[in-house]
C-alpha cells in the first residue's frame, strides 16, 4: 500500500527557506518511504496520544503524521 503524501502550509514555508537541492533531497526522501514509512521513521517521546513520527534527511528532519493511507508532513 502506497501512502498519499500532503503537506501542511507551514511545511511548504519551512521548505521554501531551504535551498533547492536540500528541498529536492527531502522531496525525494519522502517519496520514497511512502510504500513503507514506518520502517524508516522514529516515534517522537511524548506523543501517545496522536503519536507524530521523525524522519532524518541528512542534517535536516521531517516531522510527519501518518493516518490511515496519508502521510502529513508537518514541519520541515
Amino acid at each position: 500500500m502506497s501512502y498519499q503524501v500532503e503537506y501542511t502550509s507551514k511545511a511548504r514555508k519551512d521548505l521554501k527557506k531551504l535551498p533547492l537541492d536540500i528541498t529536492q533531497s527531502i522531496i525525494l526522501s519522502i517519496n520514497s518511504i511512502k510504500i513503507d514509512p514506518y520502517s524508516y521513521v522514529k516515534k517522537i517521546k511524548g506523543t501517545k496520544n496522536h503519536p507524530l513520527y521523525t524522519h532524518r534527511v541528512g542534517e535536516h528532519r521531517v516531522i510527519l503524521d501518518i493516518e490511515d493511507d496519508r502521510l502529513l508532513i508537518i514541519s520541515t
